[in-house]
């Protein structure tokens, strides 16, 4: 039997050495790439086979694969992939539309417990459903080429992104109302309005379900050069919910606030005799509110009529509540004594928040509204 002939020596002029060293050395070429100029650098210097598979962490056959190219078909060639045998599966457009149709189905409609595809998901039912459309080619689709098709439409199933919809018929006259009246509070702020020392503006909404929830066991504070941050224990008791009913003074930053076990008509005309006693009789208060059922209730509209001239509602249309500048407040609220908050009791919460408020009424902030009419939609 005749010995196994040894491999040839790779022979490199001082130009393909240098060009395999910069791609060895490279950030920017394919990993595979500078991969392969390592294989043959170490060729040339004479280590084997083996060392170099273990040195780069890949198989031996794919050692030889490289150096045998480079001995056949030159450096240049065996940096690249040469071109593999068969003809492409080709995906004709009819069957990418027809994909790309399901894409835009829910999988609960086809008879899934899911919400939404997944890359793996769609690829299966793809598999199993071609035949019936005649669409043999996508019989062993993948997901990564699902993926492709409808990246290339633009479509992406598997994501979710909220809208508002435009439920009140009367939307746009609504919504340049409240305008009008940010509008207003920004005028009597800036210029010296006849009249408007006797007119508050207060924008208010409710803020229900804040948690009162206690730590089972006590928080443990940093150290320095040990423990960066608060240590919390992941168990916590639920003793409640507190609902918070307050407004923002637009001309002067006062936000006026009642903590409550729950927000219904009775906790609401309490609100309004808080803010009524905080005014002078003369003022005319208007009020920027959402279309909840307690502010146009009848206990509500017993109050306002025990009242009369004092206030002025101004609704912000349904699904407008983002037109409500103490929507503001309530998200830096959230964002900064909610966020972490641990009580003992519901009193506490209660105590926490009346507390936050009185120490905001220190040094009150106005609140300005940042879009100029015309860039409303």
């Amino acid at each position: 039997m005749p010995a196994p002939s040894r491999r040839a020596k790779i022979e490199l002029l001082a130009s393909d050495k240098k060009m395999l060293e910069e791609f060895a050395k490279s950030y920017t070429e394919p990993v595979g790439k500078v991969q392969k100029a390592q294989i043959l650098l170490d060729s040339v210097q004479g280590v084997s086979v083996t060392d170099i598979a273990r040195k780069h962490c890949t198989s031996r056959p794919r050692v030889e694969r490289t150096i045998d190219k480079a001995l056949e078909f030159g450096i240049n060639t065996a940096l690249q992939d040469l071109p593999r045998p068969g003809r492409p599966n080709i995906i004709p457009d009819d069957a990418k539309l027809w994909i790309v149709s399901l894409a835009c189905q829910k999988p609960k409609d086809l008879g899934y417990s899911y919400e939404v595809w997944t890359h793996n998901l769609l690829a299966e039912h793809v598999r199993k459903n071609c035949l019936a459309v005649n669409f043999e080619m996508l019989e062993r689709i993948g997901k990564g080429t699902i993926c492709k098709i409808l990246s290339s439409y633009d479509i992406k199933p598997h994501k979710i992104k909220y809208y508002l919809e435009k439920r009140d018929p009367d939307f746009e006259e609504k919504m340049q109302e409240v305008l009008y009246t940010y509008e207003e509070a920004s005028l009597i702020k800036e210029f010296d309005v006849d009249g408007a020392e006797n007119i508050t503006i207060v924008s208010y909404d409710e803020k229900p379900g804040i948690q009162a929830i206690e730590n089972t066991a006590p928080d443990l504070l940093p150290v320095p050069g040990k423990y960066s941050t608060i240590a919390r224990d992941h168990e916590y008791i639920r003793h409640g919910t507190v609902s918070l009913l307050a407004g923002i003074d637009l001309l002067t930053g006062h936000v006026h606030g009642r903590v409550e076990d729950r927000h219904c008509s009775k906790e609401f005309v309490e609100f309004l005799e808080d803010v009524n006693r905080f005014y002078e009789a003369k003022d005319k208060i208007k009020i920027i509110l959402d279309n909840h059922t307690i502010h146009t209730s009848a206990e509500t509209r017993r109050y306002l009529s025990s009242v009369p001239n004092r206030f002025e509602f101004v609704f912000t249309p349904k699904h407008g509540s983002w037109l409500n500048m103490i929507e503001c407040f309530f998200s830096k609220m959230t964002r900064t004594v909610l966020r972490y908050i641990r009580v003992g009791s519901i009193d506490e919460l209660k105590e926490r928040l009346r507390k936050y408020i009185a120490e905001l009424n220190e040094n009150p902030v106005v609140f300005n509204w940042k879009y100029e009419m015309a860039e409303m939609p």
